[in-house]
């Protein structure tokens, strides 16, 4: 099969606007958690959110180019942006070659609401705008990078729920193995506001540690009482190693597994059966074994059963040894994009040579008391790293990543 590795790759997120702010926080514990007071005013059980400034495109963008973006797409931009330039994906190459485009995204909830609220107050659709279609669809962010960025490949989103971004990587891998492209811009991105979490909060799904909110994620944690939303965007390059070799692109790792399944059951309480087999999928698929992998970046939101179930999976794979983590303790649980951007943090952590603290880990339960989870950084020399993303609806998704040999 052909090699496939990362020639770039960018972060917009609430612990960092680049891969250098990123790489301070996971190394020193930075949360990126607060509280939004919108969702106070709005009457939500939990206003804890991840806290990102939006980006001013003004001067990067035209107008109608920007029209067309909503809050997630630009963030997008932004972590592809940073990727292409690292993977030295200039314009002239774009429009001489073909690049296509994968990306996580399952929803885009402001830009529906307010078309429907003009509607209805002003009984006029021509007031919606030019740019609403283009917001509101899933897809946006893919049709709005596609046209911005002149890409000339395959270009499609995938909304696989919170697995939506590490799918997105999964079927860029398979693409290129098969010889259908040669190299394809993935991600994920997710909207940071109120509007798209109300009916969330209406599950009673968040954290209500409200007093402090650095410490209201706690994945693997005996008292965790929720997941803590966050988002962004994250971009990574994925390319055929010829291909790569041939533009004299930097290769910053290799990915080498992909795994998958459903569970098949609940569509939103998660099981064991359905992660053990993404994870025994994603192994087979990299023809390696389950002591081969020197760190695992949990999927891991903080929530009481969720959590529960991931660690059974873990441990009836990996036992107690192999290092497991969650960087969600820091950014809080980032779901469309989460897949992609903790593939850019256990990259950084690779590159490093450390594992990021699973912050507020202190009072273990008695599945992740098993397994080899700290809450303080730990030194750690890492060459394969396998990363977790599941969903509703039971979808699971699992990736390994090798550090790049010749």
């Amino acid at each position: 099969m052909k090699r496939i590795v990362i020639t770039g790759m960018g972060i917009y997120s609430t612990i960092g606007t680049n891969l250098e702010e990123v790489n301070n926080s996971l190394y020193n514990g930075i949360s990126g958690i607060g509280i939004d007071p919108k969702r106070i005013e709005d009457g939500f059980r939990s206003p804890l959110t991840g806290i990102i400034k939006r980006p001013d495109l003004k001067s990067l963008l035209t107008r109608r180019m920007r029209i067309g973006l909503p809050e997630q797409g630009e963030y997008a931009y932004m972590a592809t942006l940073e990727a292409i330039n690292m993977a030295c994906l200039d314009e002239d190459f774009r429009i001489n070659n073909e690049v296509g485009i994968l990306y996580g995204n399952d929803s885009s909830a402001v830009p529906v609401i307010n078309a429907i609220d003009i509607v209805r107050e002003k009984k006029d659709t021509t007031l919606v705008g030019s740019g609403s279609i283009f917001q509101s669809m899933n897809s946006t962010i893919t049709m709005n990078l596609s046209v911005i960025l002149k890409l000339r490949g395959i270009n499609f989103t995938i909304s696989g729920a919170c697995a939506s971004s590490s799918h997105a990587i999964g079927m860029a891998m398979i693409l290129i193995e098969q010889g259908l492209q040669d190299i394809i811009i993935c991600g994920g991105g997710q909207e940071v506001n109120a509007e798209s979490m109300g009916s969330f909060d209406g599950l009673s799904a968040f954290s209500m540690r409200t007093d402090e909110p650095t410490k209201a994620s706690r994945p693997f944690d005996r008292d965790r009482d929720g997941l803590v939303p966050s988002g962004g965007a994250a971009t990574i390059i994925v390319e055929s190693y010829e291909s790569a070799i041939k533009r004299g692109a930097p290769i910053l790792a290799e990915l080498i597994g992909y795994g998958f399944s459903s569970n098949g059951d609940h569509i939103s309480v998660p099981n064991v059966e359905g992660p053990t087999r993404s994870l025994e999928r994603a192994l087979k698929y990299a023809g390696i074994s389950a002591a081969d992998i020197d760190y695992v970046n949990a999927h891991a939101t903080s929530t009481p059963i969720g959590d529960l179930n991931e660690a059974q999976a873990l441990f009836n794979v990996f036992g107690s040894k192999t290092p497991v983590n969650s960087t969600k303790s820091m950014t809080g649980h980032e779901m469309w994009m989460g897949g992609a951007s903790e593939i850019i943090y256990s990259i950084l952590m690779m590159q490093n040579s450390y594992v990021a603290p699973t912050l507020n880990f202190e009072n273990p339960d008695e599945y992740s008391s098993k397994l080899n989870i700290s809450g303080k950084r730990t030194d750690k020399s890492i060459d394969v790293f396998l990363s977790n993303s599941f969903g509703f609806g039971g979808t699971n998704s699992t990736l390994i990543v090798r550090k790049f040999k010749k």
